[in-house]
């Protein structure tokens, strides 16, 4: 991983980790998936460079990263600070979901740097989807890949 991305990680962290001190954070119903976000994306920049992943899924793989990074999405972090995060980790669960599916599921666990099962994130995140970011939201970013 390159040290721009290590560098967006450890902001990332360290802005949800701050954000999670909150009183907003504290009770936040969706704190116990934001916390992941700096892990999903971390799993998402080292898929995308994994020579077993198929093309097809490195292509989205591509867009989750686009989606992350970019300061327009459709709940943006700049107004609404973490809780603008429930619609990249949703497309990110969305994506790896499809990749857990169509690649070997030992290529994506052996990058999985944390002890929260990844597959059971990865359902649970799912599950809530529609709730997090609204059923409009949710079929627009299922659309993008």
């Amino acid at each position: 991983m390159s040290e721009q991305h290590n560098e967006y990680i450890d902001g990332l962290r360290s802005q949800i980790q701050n954000w999670l001190k909150t009183t907003v954070g504290k009770t936040s119903k969706w704190g116990k998936y934001i916390q992941y976000t700096p892990d999903l994306f971390q799993l998402l920049i080292k898929l995308s460079g994994e020579n077993d992943i198929t093309p097809q899924s490195k292509a989205k793989l591509a867009v989750a990263i686009a989606y992350f990074v970019s300061p327009l999405d459709f709940i943006p972090e700049e107004f609404w600070g973490a809780l603008g995060y429930v619609d990249d980790i949703a497309l990110a669960a969305y994506v790896l979901n499809d990749i857990l599916q169509s690649n070997d599921p030992r290529i994506i666990l052996k990058h999985w740097q944390i002890s929260e099962d990844l597959t059971d994130m990865i359902s649970d995140i799912l599950k809530d989807a529609e709730e997090m970011v609204g059923k409009k939201w949710w079929a627009k970013l299922k659309e993008l890949v």
